[in-house]
């Protein structure tokens, strides 16, 4: 049995999200469980079925998901980053529907990566930016 899939990595803060595609019915697993069981928040699945619904490709491919680190929010969102690359790479190169597909995915922001992280905190600060409260007296 030859089963030919296409995979990509997404990241989203400290998440990182290894994702496989092969054609099918449209099932996600993510960790060895369905989509809805692994992410609570209708939200994060919106963010995760975003680039399929963006390309109407909800019901043609089978994904498989590993994801680790982080929490719910940038796992959702690096799993939806792997899902919108593993598309284009899905295509033939350089072929006119990944053209069109990378100009769909781009125009929406599912290909570029988020690059915000966490701050880290500063000495002397309550937080990153924070500080204690001035008193007069």
């Amino acid at each position: 049995m030859d089963v030919r899939y296409v995979e990509a990595n997404g990241r989203r803060k400290t998440a990182s999200a290894r994702v496989r595609i092969v054609p099918g019915t449209g099932e996600i697993i993510v960790n060895n469980k369905p989509m809805e069981d692994f992410f609570g928040r209708e939200a994060s699945r919106k963010r995760v079925l975003a680039p399929l619904r963006a390309t109407d490709r909800l019901h043609a491919v089978d994904i498989s998901v590993r994801v680790k680190g982080g929490g719910e929010s940038g796992q959702a969102a690096a799993t939806g980053h792997g899902i919108a690359r593993a598309l284009v790479k899905s295509e033939d190169e350089g072929s006119e529907a990944q053209q069109a597909l990378q100009a769909t995915l781009k125009s929406l922001g599912l290909l570029t990566r988020d690059p915000r992280k966490k701050e880290r905190k500063k000495p002397g600060l309550k937080r990153a930016r924070k500080a204690p409260q001035y008193t007069k007296r």
